[in-house]
Formats: structure tokens, sequence, C-alpha cells
């Protein structure tokens, strides 16, 4: 069984109820859940914080949850949730979907459940990485970068580009190398996903505020699939504008 969750705050400093916010005649959070289903997941649960989404979810026939409202992260959600749901044995992973990202491709969840089809070579933590295409992307600290090992496995994330050229200036750094960017969709063992719910903020985390380095530093190897599709989220007035622009395209 592969349980995909989706974390859902309602409070934003940049955009309050941000999951119940209108694009092109359904919520955000009911564009999440439609486009979950669609990809190799046994189930679909959003774990909020707020009744308003829970009634929500309930009345378009989503399935969710209520949580705390003082976790700390979206991870922490995710795990009070999976309690909730009775930690089933026979649960494979658990994928972290977010809440603020209405266009996630069904295929870009696959790419991480694929991974973890075979028990006996499962990783412990899965995440996205994809190309950097522009020099806006790669010297956007909002846009983490990774450098990876031969195996696929994540080496470090930052928000600065990686790796430093010495040797050529930042204007051809994207000629001499093959920059990827991370992506913030993430798949757990559940065993694991208790134990990074334990670890204490990580001096390379307060740093870059990179939740992953956290896992990194412990000790937790973090295993790559690569995508060609893009990441929509949603953080600003700004953005739901431009996302009713895409769906007004078609």
């Amino acid at each position: 069984m592969i349980l995909g969750l989706i974390p859902a705050r309602f409070a934003s400093t940049r955009l309050p109820g941000k999951p119940l916010v209108d694009l092109g005649g359904q919520t955000m959070i009911q564009r999440v859940v439609a486009q979950a289903r669609q990809a190799q997941l046994s189930r679909v649960v959003v774990a909020t914080d707020d009744e308003r989404i829970l009634r929500h979810v309930h009345d378009f026939g989503g399935e969710a949850v209520l949580t705390r409202p003082e976790h700390p992260s979206g991870t922490d959600r995710l795990w009070e949730a999976f309690q909730q749901l009775g930690s089933p044995a026979e649960v494979r992973c658990i994928v972290n979907i977010q809440g603020d990202e209405p266009f996630i491709h069904p295929a870009q969840i696959n790419a991480l459940t694929d991974l973890f089809q075979d028990p006996a070579q499962s990783p412990d933590i899965a995440t996205l990485v994809k190309p950097v295409v522009s020099e806006e992307e790669l010297f956007s600290p909002h846009l983490p970068k990774v450098v990876l090992s031969a195996q696929g496995k994540a080496l470090y994330f930052s928000r600065h580009p990686l790796p430093y050229q010495r040797q050529q200036v930042p204007g051809d750094w994207l000629q001499h190398h093959r920059y990827l960017r991370h992506l913030g969709l993430y798949a757990y063992k559940p065993a694991v996903l208790e134990q990074l719910t334990r670890l204490p903020v990580s001096p390379l985390e307060a740093a870059e505020s990179l939740e992953q380095l956290r896992w990194l530093e412990a000790g937790y190897q973090i295993q790559c699939a690569e995508t060609e599709l893009d990441a929509f989220g949603i953080d600003t007035p700004e953005d739901v504008e431009r996302a009713r622009a895409r769906l007004a395209a078609g």
C-alpha cells in the first residue's frame, strides 16, 4: 500500500486560507487531491489544522484528518496524520504531496513511488530533482539546487548554485555543467518518517533554511528521481493570478 498525504494549513503569512483559494471553479486543495488520485497511490488523505478545510475536503468527497495546529513542519503534521489513520503495517511508503501545487503531475508522484516497488531495494527517503534550464533558475535562492552521487543519492542541497565552477564566469556555468534543482515532493518509509520527526534542527538546516539538510546531517540517505516536469507552487496573490491565467489558457 502506498499512502499519499497532503499537508494543508489555513494560516499563511502571504496568503491566508491558501488551500481554499478558488482556481477556475475549484479550490486549490481540491485540485491537488484530484491530481494525486490519478497517481499510483492506494489512498489520498489531506492532513489539515483547520475545520474549514476538513469540512471542505469532505464536501467534495475527499478524505481528511484534523491535526494539531502547532506543528513546526509539514513532516510533523504528516506523522500525526499517519498515526490517526491507524499506522497500517502494510503501508510501503508515505508520499508527502505539497498542498499548494495544484498542477502537480501524477507522473511526478509515480517517479517516487516506483522507487519503493521492491521492498528489499527501497530507499529510506526519496525526492524529485529537475534539470536547471536557465540562469534565472540557477541563481535564484528560492529554487534549491542539489548535487548527487553517481548512484543518484543527494550529497547536498543549497540555495546557492552547486558546484562552484572556479575556472568559469557565472554566466557560462550552465554551458559547462548539468545543474539540478530540487522539487519539494518526498516519499518515506513509515518508520523513517517517525525518526525524522524526532531530529532537532541542525546547523546546516539553520544556515540554508532547508529541512532536508537536517536529514543528511543525521546520516539518512535521500534517493533522487529525475523529472522534466516543472513545479508550480502558490505562495502569493500574484501566484494565484498566474495559476488562474494558466487555467484560462487551457
